[in-house]
């Protein structure tokens, strides 16, 4: 993994058009035709993810979330996610995360990741 220093303030951005099947009503998250919770807070991970630009063989796994979805997105509008890089501590990295439409604020929050060697990880999960 990158030394720290060079993570501090890091960022990724992406740019999503809300479809039908990342509407509430499609995810079950809800019954209207609008950007889903769920599918927001993927797409903030999928940012930090980007962010991270790990080598070979790590990955991270997510492992806490804070998130505020803050207005409804329609079907056809354009999601802008940004995660940046807040705070490491040695495999821990914490992200501050925001979406928008244009200049309104759509969500805000927190993801929490920490940086793991992917065949470890996976061999512990045995069976």
């Amino acid at each position: 993994m990158t030394d720290p220093p060079e993570l501090l303030g890091r960022t990724a951005t992406r740019e999503l058009v809300v479809s039908d099947a990342d509407t509430a009503v499609a995810v079950g998250s809800g019954s209207l035709p609008v950007l889903g919770t769920p599918v927001l807070l993927a797409w903030c991970e999928s940012a930090t993810c980007a962010a991270l630009e790990l080598p070979e063989g790590q990955t991270s796994v997510g492992t806490r979330v804070s998130l505020e979805h803050l207005a409804a997105s329609p079907v056809g509008q354009t999601v802008t996610v940004t995660a940046t890089v807040a705070y490491v501590d040695g495999r821990l990295v914490r992200f501050t995360v925001e979406a928008r439409m244009g200049d309104k604020l759509v969500g805000t929050g927190e993801i929490t990741r920490v940086v793991v060697d992917a065949e470890r990880f996976m061999s512990r999960l045995g069976g």
